[in-house]
C-alpha cells in the first residue's frame, strides 16, 4: 500500500513484533484499522505475523531492525514515514532477559548487552519518532516490567531490572516534554506471560549462590492460577493506544494478575 492508499489510516510502529506480546498487540491494532509495521530482527515470526494480518484483512509492512542499531531505527522510521505519511502509535516492545548472573560474577559486557538492547533502544526509538509526531500528537507506550519496579526477588535479574526501572523513569520524563505536542506517553508493566523471552536467557550458576528460597503455597498469579496471555496484555496496549486513553500519560500499567502484590 502506498501514501494515498493509508490516508486518514493510523500507522503504528511495533517493535519485536514478531512474537509474543508483540505480536498479540500487532494483531490487536490491525484489527482496530491501524496500518501496522513490525520492526524485528526475526523476519520470519515477523513475516508469519504479518501474513495472518492481512488474512484477516488488515495492512501491515515488516522491517528487519537489530534494535540495538541506531541507523537501522533512525532509516526504518523515517521509511515509514516516507510511505505512510504518518506515524500515530509507538510500542516499544522488544527486549532481552539476558544473562542472569549474582552480581559479583556479572560481565560488564552482559551487563551492557542488557541495558543496550532493553533501554538504549526504547531511548532511540522515542528520540527518532517524536519530530514525526509533533505536529498531530501521538501515543508512545514502553513496555517495562513487574521486575525493578513493584518486584525485586528475580534473582541474578539485576541488569534486565535496571533497565525496566529506567524506562519507568524515561518514561516519565519524556511524557511531561512531550505533553505540548499532545504525545502521550505510558508504559505496561507485565509479570509472567506466555511469551518465548525465555530464550534470550542465560543463568549463569552463580545465581544458585545468591537465591533466597521464595514459596507461593496457593501458586503466584492469584487472579488467574497462571501466567497470562500476551493477548491480555495486546488489550491494554490498544486501549492506551486509542483516543479513548486521551488523558492518560505518565502512568506505569501492572498488567500481572496481582502477582506483583505478593
Amino acid at each position: 500500500m502506498g501514501q494515498k492508499e493509508q490516508k486518514g489510516q493510523k500507522v503504528a510502529i511495533v517493535t519485536g513484533g514478531g512474537s509474543g506480546i508483540g505480536a498479540a498487540t500487532a494483531k490487536r491494532l490491525a484489527d482496530n484499522g491501524v496500518h501496522v509495521c513490525l520492526m524485528d530482527i526475526n523476519y520470519s515470526g515477523a513475516d508469519n505475523v504479518r501474513s495472518e494480518i492481512e488474512k484477516s484483512g488488515g495492512g501491515a509492512c515488516i522491517y528487519e531492525v537489530d534494535i540495538r542499531e541506531e541507523k537501522q531505527i533512525e532509516e526504518a522510521i523515517n521509511d515509514v514515514v516516507d510511505k505512510y505519511g504518518r506515524l500515530d502509535i509507538l510500542f516499544c516492545n522488544a527486549g532481552i532477559n539476558g544473562t542472569l548472573s549474582s552480581i559479583e560474577h556479572l560481565d560488564a559486557a552482559d551487563w551492557d548487552r542488557t541495558i543496550e538492547t532493553n533501554l538504549r533502544s526504547t531511548f532511540l526509538f522515542v528520540k527518532y519518532s517524536i519530530p514525526h509526531m509533533k505536529e498531530n500528537g501521538g501515543s508512545i507506550i514502553i513496555t517495562s516490567s513487574i521486575n525493578g519496579n513493584r518486584r525485586f526477588s528475580g534473582f541474578g535479574m539485576a541488569a534486565y531490572s535496571t533497565s525496566k526501572a529506567a524506562q519507568i523513569g524515561f518514561m516519565k520524563m519524556a511524557a511531561l516534554e512531550l505533553a505540548r505536542y499532545k504525545i502521550r506517553v505510558n508504559a505496561i508493566c507485565p509479570g509472567a506471560i506466555e511469551t518465548n523471552i525465555d530464550n534470550s536467557t542465560d543463568k549463569s550458576e552463580s545465581v544458585k549462590e545468591i537465591e533466597i528460597p521464595v514459596e507461593y503455597p496457593e501458586g503466584m498469579q492469584p487472579l488467574a492460577n497462571g501466567p497470562g496471555q500476551p493477548e491480555q496484555v495486546a488489550s491494554l496496549v490498544a486501549f492506551l493506544a486509542s483516543d479513548e486513553a486521551s488523558h492518560i500519560s505518565g502512568t506505569e500499567i501492572y498488567v500481572d494478575g496481582t502477582e506483583s502484590l505478593l
